[in-house]
């Protein structure tokens, strides 16, 4: 790192090929090699982001005798932070000023200079490390009065208490006489509104009013031409703390409709002007002196910066005027952090609690009413809003001090809408690495979820983050109900290993591995979760030389509470390489023996698949046990993700307890929107139809696709099926509800080894919910696509998607594996029985028979093969495979069957 300093040079010095170094020729001779004093960042970088030279000691003077300075000045390119005069008498004080970059030219200023002392010129100039630029200074010229004094040339000016300048302005009173923060803007010190500094180049500048009776900065005209926004800014301040807050009091007075306009807006040393903290456009009143109140949130902000204050007036005239006042900062102080009762627990009712808005990110959470999880506010961040800028927004807590033992950050979220994006944890060390603890993305439906993050111990301070980063334009992220406790986390209901293994553990002859395709180069070659390279899982490889043949691997949930009621466990698997091994899929109690409820041996090529089973733990505590058993192979593995735990079992897909086995998909490749499950009680921002299918009321679910008028109109979304297996007929049939087209519609695909064939397509059905039936046939293994196109108005919905494997739409058994289901064989069973009764042998016969099916059937869990009846799609006994067909039910040409109404 190298100090900053003026250096007197030529373009022909510097480069005379490359238009981004040096001004290309200097103002005096316009040569490239006439001289001229220049800085720029220097070859080793920055060590200070500031520099001066002082003229030497001048000579008095008075209002009638003013020494009259003339230069030209070249500030280009994103490293010009600014240029400066200052005054140096028995005080320093600023006297000229021009911000950031004026463009590729020299540009004329005159300063005008009365001091009743002897007093030097100081120019200063801000420089940022960017990537081209600089500030340039030549032709200075002095009037007759600028004359040299007959002293001694004193030392450059210092602070009147220390000589380290990064305390001045720092928000902390460091001289006895507060002098370092006297002049830093703030209207409380009385100095304190000398601090700023007019930079406007055009028609209106500000000016300050200073009397004894009052200070205030007001909008004046400027001899300028041009009709730009008038600026001032205070020197260089900070760094902030988090709590830190810019009040003030403004005034926008006149007898028009509109006064103009007034901003506020911060500099930052390193990053450049920022998006403006806050506006106002219109007037505060219609007689001068009605001032109201503001309060600015600045925020934690590590490197050093300018406030400034942007105006333009309408008209400018004694019956219109543009003022501030009071200007104060509070509680601003890098190190200053203000306590909270409840720490980082939050429920937002009362504010932020032990968390802040970040400011080096694009846009801010907001409080919302109306939306929450417990009692009435939340924080969210609303990507369909037209005012949003940029892509992320993150919460920051306070740091907190090392922790002994494990704690809990748990939450409740909202991901909601087609274009939402993701939510992430994350930690920040005490040197500033951040490292990811838990994320998930995509559309989560119009519910609260609870969320889960571990917090090991930690040696040193850390802080924790929330950070929302959008996809697009359509969403909304919500937060609510934040608790940071001692001890371990709660079982999670859903697993996405993004940050973390959920307390899974691995035993047996190999390990399952928690890693991706980035760190790893083996398995999948993307998670299910994310989709992408950098997504996380569980890996157990069973190359034969790191588990033999016969082996075990066993990754290990951690124990979950039984219940009464039946449940559902739905997961993802990956199976690579010939022989891969086998996948058992276990509900192990704490006492007693292992139940086996999913297995699968088969290379299925390089996809995830689904698999669930049901759970009957009968209010015994278990575990999930996933046992890979090595078979041989040669570069094989066996993965899973996503493992989801739902509180009803394994069921026929009515969108009443989830979006069951069908997924979005997460690949921008496909689809850039995501089909979303709400109702109709619960939306209050899209169109919806005003009742499900289902259950026919407003509090029922369904998936839709709403339309908007950005530009997003036109986009798609895919709604996947489990890989199916192949077929000679199979029916699928669903609901839709479309009552106008306007630019959107359905698509109905098979997609087969890459191939993808349209089966129907939908372009309006009118304000009533009607049927779809689909024959499918196919020869090979295939998925089902329903693919909505959003249009820019009205909406589009799915309800009731249900299909039958083996069997078509007129309820014909087709595939020769595929047997009816046994309802017809019991009740032929029971007939028997009844025609019978006098032989009591017989009915005793039939009685132990039918004991026997009953014990087979309900026997601790629910046990499902990876034949492809079993595992793909959803069981067959969960369906009606027999599915009457109405009268006023049509069958197209197509084999698709269509109904209208509400069934």
């Amino acid at each position: 790192m190298a100090f900053l300093k003026w250096t007197r040079t030529s373009q022909a010095n510097i480069s005379t090929t490359d238009p981004f170094k040096g001004p290309g020729r200097d103002h005096s001779d316009n040569t490239a090699s006439g001289h001229f004093l220049y800085v720029t960042v220097p070859e080793g970088g920055l060590k200070s982001d500031w520099t001066s030279f002082q003229s030497p000691l001048l000579e008095p003077t008075n209002s009638t005798h003013p020494c009259k300075m003339v230069m030209y000045s070249h500030q280009f390119g994103p490293r010009s932070g600014g240029l400066s005069v200052l005054v140096a008498d028995t005080e320093i004080y600023p006297v000229w000023q021009r911000g950031g970059a004026l463009g590729d030219l020299w540009v004329k200023a005159e300063v005008e200079i009365i001091s009743n002392t002897t007093f030097q010129l100081v120019f200063v100039a801000a420089i940022r490390d960017k990537d081209y630029g600089g500030v340039a200074i030549d032709s200075i010229m002095m009037s007759p009065n600028c004359r040299l004094s007959k002293a001694n040339f004193p030392k450059p000016p210092g602070h009147p208490c220390t000589s380290d300048t990064s305390k001045i302005c720092d928000f902390r009173e460091d001289c006895a006489d507060k002098d370092d923060e006297a002049k830093c803007g703030d209207f409380s010190y009385e100095k304190g509104s000398s601090g700023w500094t007019d930079s406007s180049i055009g028609s209106q500048q500000w000016v300050l009013n200073d009397t004894p009776k009052d200070k205030y900065l007001f909008l004046a005209k400027a001899p300028g031409q041009q009709l730009t926004e008038a600026q001032t800014r205070t020197p260089l301040l900070g760094p902030s703390g988090p709590a830190c807050t810019l009040n003030f009091s403004y005034s926008l007075t006149s007898k028009s409709n509109h006064t103009g306009e007034l901003s506020i807006r911060v500099i930052d040393s390193l990053l450049g002007i920022l998006p403006r903290l806050w506006e106002f456009s219109g007037k505060t009143g219609s007689v001068e002196g009605v001032y109201q109140q503001a309060q600015v949130y600045i925020g934690a902000r590590d490197h050093r910066f300018q406030i400034e204050f942007v105006a333009r007036a309408r008209k400018l005239c004694p019956c219109a005027r543009i003022s501030v006042k009071d200007v104060r900062f509070i509680n601003c102080h890098a190190q200053y952090f203000p306590s909270s009762p409840t720490a980082l627990s939050c429920n937002f009712e009362e504010g932020l609690c032990g968390w802040y808005q970040d400011q080096t990110d694009n846009f801010d959470w907001s409080l919302l009413t109306g939306m929450d999880h417990s009692i009435g506010k939340s924080l969210a961040v609303d990507v369909w809003s037209p005012l949003l800028r940029g892509v992320s927004g993150r919460l920051l807590s306070y740091r907190q001090p090392g922790t002994p033992g494990h704690h809990c950050l748990s939450f409740y979220y909202k991901l909601y809408g087609p274009e939402t994006g993701a939510l992430s944890v994350k930690m920040r060390d005490a040197y500033g690495g951040e490292s990811l603890l838990w994320s998930r993305s995509g559309a989560h439906g119009n519910f609260w979820h609870e969320g889960h993050c571990p917090v090991s111990e930690q040696l040193t301070s850390f802080q924790l983050i929330f950070e929302a980063v959008r996809s697009g334009f359509d969403g909304r992220v919500a937060l609510d109900d934040v608790a940071f406790v001692n001890g371990p986390c709660t079982v999670p209901n859903k697993c996405s290993f993004e940050g973390q293994q959920c307390g899974y553990t691995s035993t047996g002859t190999a390990s399952w591995l928690h890693t991706n395709w980035q760190s790893s180069n083996t398995g999948p070659k993307t998670d299910h979760t994310l989709e992408t390279v950098m997504g996380y899982y569980m890996m157990a490889d069973s190359d034969v030389e790191i588990l033999p043949q016969g082996s075990v691997a066993t990754l290990t949930s951690p124990v979950r509470v039984g219940v009464a009621q039946t449940e559902c466990v739905h997961f993802w698997y990956h199976m690579g390489g010939e022989n891969p091994g086998l996948l058992t899929v276990y509900m192990k109690p704490v006492k007693g023996d292992r139940v086996k409820i999913f297995s699968n041996n088969l290379d299925q090529g390089d996809v995830w698949r689904q698999g669930n089973g049901n759970i009957i733990s009968t209010l015994t505590d278990w575990q999930l046990e996933f046992e890979v058993q090595g078979a041989g192979g040669k570069g094989t593995h066996v993965s899973v993700d996503d493992i989801i735990f739902s509180s009803h079992p394994c069921t026929k897909c009515d969108l009443e307890i989830g979006m069951c086995d069908w997924t979005n998909t997460q690949n921008p490749e496909l689809d850039q929107l995501d089909w979303e499950l709400t109702s109709a009680e619960a939306e209050t921002h899209y169109p919806t139809p005003s009742h499900d299918h289902t259950l026919g009321t407003e509090r029922g679910h369904f998936l839709f696709l709403p339309s908007s008028t950005r530009d997003t109109a036109k986009y798609k979304a895919w709604l996947l099926s489990p890989h199916l297996p192949s077929t000679m007929g199979t029916c699928l049939r669903f609901w839709v509800y479309k009552p106008v087209s306007h630019g959107s519609h359905l698509k109905v695909c098979r997609q087969s080894e890459g191939n993808l064939e349209q089966m129907l397509s939908v372009e309006e059905v009118g304000a009533v919910w009607s049927r779809f039936n689909v024959d499918i046939t196919s020869a090979e293994e295939y998925q089902i696509i329903f693919e909505g196109f959003k249009g820019y108005a009205g909406v589009l919905a799915l309800d009731d998607i249900d299909y039958d494997i083996g069997f078509n739409c007129a309820g014909e058994a087709k595939d020769p594996l595929t047997k009816p289901d046994n309802a017809g064989g019991i009740a032929a069973s029971i007939i028997v029985v009844l025609l019978l009764l006098a032989t009591l042998g017989v009915l005793l016969y039939y009685y132990l028979r039918t004991q026997d099916k009953t014990k087979a059937m309900t026997g601790g869990a629910v046990e499902q093969s990876a034949s492809p009846s079993a595992i793909e799609g959803i069981a067959n006994d969960m369906y009606d495979p027999h599915p009457t067909v109405r009268p006023n039910d049509r069958v197209s040409s197509s084999g698709t069957t269509q109904g209208g109404g509400l069934h």
